[in-house]
């Protein structure tokens, strides 16, 4: 169980076409190829079931709509991650043991994730043990029990997870980016939660009931089912298990963000000896296939930042400024960012770095993208989309990040359909639009070296 604070690198993970996919998908010239069946039960939980070619195996994912994002009261950050925990303490009737025990019998592998956006439950079992997992999740979901001494326990072993994470120069600056690029809306906070908040939690017991009550309703839950399944017989199974399951989401009021409109900027001195990073971020558009921005931005991300771009060639093969770069946008279902980060090999050449970034995009924003090299980066997209797609957990990992990000399956061929579009122009004016001074959050780290004692002077470590 962890949290998925790294940097968004691949957008939505690689998934892909199967020499089994159906035919009249890939002739629809949609990316995501197989049959989507899917119900909504009366109160409010949408079923989907994914056949495909998997013999004896699912995929079994249940995706809750409810990430960091939907953390708005002050002081109660890091809740969704923390329900990640708290779903493995048990019920009545499945003992924390009892539910370990089941998964060990069938052989199956179960973890969850959280995200801004989202958290996910997943198991990868014996198709002939759907309905044990039905059995076994849905009683999670409705009768999840647990008290104070358990909440505290785990309520400190996200500390642990904490103070683990935020050992690696990443945590650190990725609090500082979020936390300067975003004043109202609640990915300020990463999805870990601020430590403060973190730290308070064993004494929130009972918000954390209110909690689940709020959020962990049918109305916010989908259930995927991907692999050697059968669509009635797992409607007919979602309908037993989880039909009783009563309505009652209350859907957060999340407060927008408003434009930004000065630099920020700023710095982390580093307890132990490394080389230097820094992080830059944009903000840009929620995700959306209604136009090309979001496609034109991924592209951007490949134009820049790809092991074959120029920009990674000069910076990394060439001058060999940097131990690596890495960068493009990361979708999200709110306004959020376009990301690059960077590991420099000593501190004068961090402004070099960052003036050879700057001149790129430059370029970018001035002068139309090569057509010949865009529609290279589209057919590699494509392919390795295509290419990812081999397992029935690998369908439906991507079918949770499309329903969390877009709310719908769909958006996934709506999205490549959008990157088909994108021409030079749409480049251009993406650049413009997302890469301004006024727009940027810029964040550096490095090690401060302790200045060497004077002659005489009393010798010993220091203690700061």
């Amino acid at each position: 169980m962890s949290v998925r604070t790294t940097l968004a690198l691949g957008l939505l993970a690689l998934v892909a076409v199967s020499a089994a996919a159906p035919a009249a998908a890939q002739q629809s010239g949609d990316i995501f190829p197989y049959k989507v069946h899917e119900t909504t039960l009366e109160n409010g939980m949408q079923i989907l079931v994914i056949p495909y070619d998997s013999p004896g195996t699912v995929a079994y994912y249940t995706i809750v709509r409810t990430g960091s994002r939907d953390e708005v009261e002050a002081g109660h950050s890091g809740f969704a991650h923390f329900f990640e925990h708290m779903m493995f303490r048990g019920t009545d009737k499945y003992s924390q043991e009892q539910y370990n025990d089941l998964l060990k019998r069938m052989g199956a592998d179960s973890n969850a994730y959280t995200s801004d956006d989202q958290t996910v439950y997943h198991i990868v079992g014996p198709a002939s043990e759907l309905g044990t997992m039905m059995d076994m999740e849905s009683d999670r979901f409705k009768n999840l029990k647990y008290g104070e001494d358990g909440f505290r326990t785990e309520a400190l072993a996200v500390l642990g997870e904490y103070n683990k994470s935020v050992s690696n120069p990443f945590l650190p600056m990725y609090e500082k980016v979020r936390d300067l690029a975003f004043q109202k809306h609640t990915y300020k906070h990463t999805t870990i939660g601020f430590l403060d908040d973190i730290k308070a939690m064993p004494g929130y017991y009972q918000y954390s009931l209110g909690f689940f009550n709020r959020f962990y309703r049918p109305e916010n839950v989908t259930l995927a089912v991907v692999g050697d399944a059968q669509p009635d017989k797992v409607f007919a199974m979602a309908k037993q298990y989880y039909g009783d399951w009563k309505k009652g989401y209350q859907a957060p009021k999340v407060e927008a963000e408003p434009p930004q409109t000065e630099a920020k900027k700023a710095h982390i001195d580093w307890p132990s000896p490394t080389r230097p990073y820094f992080m830059a971020a944009y903000r840009m558009p929620a995700f959306s296939t209604d136009n090309t921005d979001s496609a034109a931005l991924g592209l951007i991300g490949q134009l820049l930042f790809s092991d074959s771009a120029p920009l990674y060639q000069e910076l990394v093969v060439e001058k060999q400024w940097v131990d690596f770069i890495q960068g493009d946008a990361d979708f999200h279902r709110d306004p959020y960012l376009f990301m690059y980060f960077a590991r420099v090999k000593s501190e004068d050449l961090v402004p070099k770095v960052k003036e050879t970034v700057d001149r790129y995009v430059a370029e970018l924003a001035q002068k139309p993208a090569d057509p010949k090299r865009l529609d290279r980066i589209k057919s590699h997209l494509r392919y390795a989309f295509a290419l990812g797609l081999d397992t029935p957990d690998a369908v439906a990992n991507q079918a949770a990040n499309a329903i969390a990000t877009a709310g719908d399956l769909g958006a996934i061929n709506r999205l490549y359909k959008q990157y088909e579009k994108v021409t030079p122009a749409d480049i251009q004016r993406v650049a413009r639009e997302i890469f301004r001074q006024q727009n940027e959050t810029f964040v550096t780290l490095s090690h401060k070296a302790t200045e060497q004692p004077a002659a005489g002077g009393t010798q010993g470590g220091n203690h700061d």
